[in-house]
């Protein structure tokens, strides 16, 4: 059976006891593992201002991945753009692909990727106002990285003296919006179904596709989606292990922020009848279980979306759980 590429997603995730240089060495060591394995990327997230992540600068992540990797592409998963002046993120993407060509991806999401308070931090304005310039710094970004359609946007303004080749941009988001911009723009998308199973999945995928216009880069459409995994030898293992990525989710949502939780630490944790309506809709890992269980589940991913990639989430509390994880899928899916 002819399967679709798998890739990964990775939030360097700070464990209990543990600090950001744990999280970042096991953010390597698991990237290390994916080029290994043969998954197609590894992307990074940007996260603020939150004690379990780690990932808050993608650029400078990404040379360090890219540096221990030899083959799989490497890329954001997201910047998030209203965090950042468009000059700025294309000078930074634009060195990463000199250094590494071919292999960097500039996934780019419209969301501050955090509170309003460290939204305004990180720019010193309204992030309400750097989110309605989206679609303009969008396509600034894009005329300074060889997008000739964008390029009056750019100006004067070059990202390199002398660029000979440039990243891919991908647009991400979890709604419909993402889907049609990335949609008229003539670029892949990757949707970020692994935030909720209730979500626009089906519709984003039917508009992307429906709407895309070919660009000389892009002459066809390439949906990605998300998902959140943890395959371990049994079913009830798998569900141990994905305790703490419950408990993060529930944090998340409840404004109890820390570090992640070990396993045993989860299955102690006494949870009020709310907690348990939240995690209901937000289980934190959506697929646990033994491998083949959970290459099924993604199988019908891929039929009920159509989608042309997966790209694999999933938080867990060590670093080795998240490479076995990968293994066992790889195998499973025929890698």
């Amino acid at each position: 059976m002819t399967r679709v590429p798998l890739s990964v997603l990775d939030l360097a995730t700070v464990r209990e006891g543990h600090g950001s240089a744990d999280a970042l060495r096991g953010t390597i060591e698991i990237a290390k593992a994916a080029d290994e394995l043969g998954f197609a990327r590894f992307w990074v997230a940007e996260h603020h201002n939150m004690p379990a992540v780690a990932s808050t600068a993608p650029p400078v992540l990404i040379g360090a991945v890219a540096a221990q990797t030899g083959r799989i592409k490497v890329g954001s998963g997201g910047v998030m753009l209203p965090n950042h002046m468009p000059f700025v993120v294309a000078e930074q993407f634009a060195l990463l692909e000199a250094l590494y060509p071919g292999r960097i991806d500039l996934g780019i999401g419209r969301a501050p990727g955090t509170d309003q308070a460290t939204a305004a931090a990180l720019r010193g304005v309204s992030p309400y106002l750097t989110v309605e310039q989206f679609p303009e710094h969008l396509r600034t970004v894009l005329g300074l990285l060889g997008d000739e359609r964008s390029a009056g946007m750019a100006g004067r303004l070059r990202a390199t003296p002398a660029p000979e080749t440039y990243p891919e941009v991908w647009i991400l988001g979890s709604s419909t919006y993402g889907a049609q911009l990335a949609a008229a723009l003539g670029l892949p998308f990757c949707y970020a179904y692994h935030f909720a199973i209730a979500s626009d999945v089906d519709s984003a995928a039917r508009l992307y596709r429906s709407g895309f216009q070919p660009s000389e880069r892009f002459p066809e459409p390439h949906l990605m989606v998300s998902a959140s995994v943890l395959a371990a030898e049994t079913t009830e293992e798998a569900r141990y292990l994905a305790g703490p990525s419950r408990i993060m989710a529930l944090s998340l949502r409840t404004g109890r922020l820390g570090p992640m939780i070990s396993p045993s630490a989860a299955a102690e944790r006494e949870l009020s009848d709310l907690d348990l309506q939240v995690l209901d809709s937000l289980p934190g890992t959506q697929y646990a279980g033994t491998a083949e269980e959970v290459v099924a589940a993604l199988d019908a991913l891929v039929t009920r979306t159509g989608a042309d990639e997966l790209i694999l989430a999933g938080a867990v509390y060590d670093p080795a759980t998240r490479r076995d994880s990968l293994a066992r899928i790889a195998k499973a899916w025929g890698m």
